[in-house]
């Protein structure tokens, strides 16, 4: 028996010997992906029927187009990403992580850090929003600590600089700091990028191996190079080297990250798709990188090469964990099924509507905006009516967690 699965033993033993919490405060990928998908299907909306000129009242506490790029990110993506972490963690490690209470005060702390970002004031706002990730950090790091699991430190390390570059964006958006507010912004898009790069360098290529018997055979230097040349780009973007410098590091990442997917033979994903998804997900990011590396150039839109990372590989890759992990640890079958099929084809048109159809018929953009939506709002509604019931349930096969 290996020492993970010897760890998992240990605490679903104790885990059932102890009384539980309420079904959705059992793991924090509970609450997290079942309000992070709530959100995702109402701020789009919003956001959208703002641009468009629709009778949708403006937030308060800063510009709309600065609230739908700081909520996006610091809102839904973090959620999802807090909810994650705390689920793997807790299965790295055999420690737990928030639950109960705990977890229900943190979820409240996310939803007022929503609620203010629209409302205001912009102080109380900041200090929800940035406070939440600091909670979620620090309750990471004690976990890890506790485990001494020095390989996954970086997880914790990574929340921090998040919330850094939160506390860069209010003191931006409050004119305190003489910065764009949307810089903190694109930086903090570029750190989340470079953690699907590194989580999901460890779980597709294990995925693909488990699910079709055929060895995927991992090379070290890819393993190492994607992510470094990617820290490599963010880093230009941070010190604002010039244009022809940072997009020969784009062009670099992505070609390291096309040849790291090719490796995990994709091709065999194609029957299954809650595999696929991911696949497919991570092939947005060398080209979400090529299109950063034209935008460097003056050779293509900037918003459309970030919304390939954003829409492309960060929603693809949300979608196919929230339902993989979903499943996977409520003691259900790992397969998507029809709603999460539907689910995964709407969020990969909503980036190639985003993305291409901007790209290539730019009179459009209205119309290209407002359908990608809609493709984005569906996905997300069909989640939450397929997954709900799997998020606020106990587990299928009676045990806890």
């Amino acid at each position: 028996m290996s020492n993970q699965v010897r760890i998992e033993t240990v605490r679903l033993a104790a885990d059932a010997r102890r009384p539980q919490p309420l079904p959705v405060l059992r793991l924090g990928f509970r609450p997290f992906y079942w309000c992070a998908a709530l959100f995702a299907a109402v701020a789009v909306p919003l956001w959208v029927g703002r641009y468009l000129g629709g009778p949708v009242p403006a937030p308060r506490a800063f510009p709309e187009y600065f609230w739908h790029a700081h909520e996006m990110v610091f809102g839904f993506a973090l959620a999802v990403v807090v909810g994650f972490l705390f689920t793997a963690v807790r299965n790295w490690t055999g420690v737990d992580t928030p639950t109960g209470s705990h977890l229900a005060e943190l979820v409240l702390l996310w939803a007022i850090a929503r609620v203010l970002a629209w409302t205001g004031p912009l102080l109380p706002a900041a200090l929800a929003s940035v406070g939440f990730i600091v909670c979620a950090a620090a309750a990471l790091g004690r976990v890890l600590y506790r485990a001494r699991n020095r390989r996954n430190y970086f997880v914790a390390a990574l929340l921090l600089a998040f919330a850094l570059l939160d506390a860069l964006f209010f003191a931006a958006a409050g004119g305190t700091l003489p910065l764009p507010p949307l810089v903190p912004i694109r930086l903090a898009i570029l750190l989340l990028v470079f953690l699907v790069t590194v989580i999901g360098g460890r779980v597709i290529p294990m995925f693909t191996q488990n699910a079709t018997g055929v060895p995927i055979a991992r090379s070290a230097v890819l393993d190492r190079a994607a992510p470094g040349l990617l820290l490599a780009a963010i880093a230009g973007q941070a010190l604002v080297l010039p244009p022809a410098v940072e997009a020969g590091l784009c062009f670099a990442a992505a070609a390291v990250h096309g040849v790291r997917l090719l490796s995990w033979r994709p091709w065999l994903a194609r029957s299954r798709p809650i595999l696929w998804v991911l696949h497919l997900a991570y092939a947005w990011i060398p080209l979400g990188l090529f299109l950063l590396g034209l935008a460097q150039l003056g050779r293509f839109p900037p918003i459309l090469a970030l919304h390939a990372l954003t829409v492309g590989a960060m929603g693809g890759m949300i979608a196919g964990m929230i339902t993989r992990t979903a499943l996977g640890h409520t003691g259900r079958p790992l397969q998507a099924g029809y709603a999460g099929t539907v689910f995964y084809v709407l969020m990969l048109l909503a980036a190639l509507v985003r993305v291409l159809g901007s790209a290539l018929f730019p009179a459009g953009h209205a119309l290209w905006l407002a359908l990608s939506a809609v493709c984005w709002c569906s996905a997300f509604a069909v989640y939450l009516i397929a997954y709900t019931p799997v998020l606020w349930r106990p587990r299928a096969d009676g045990l806890p967690g």
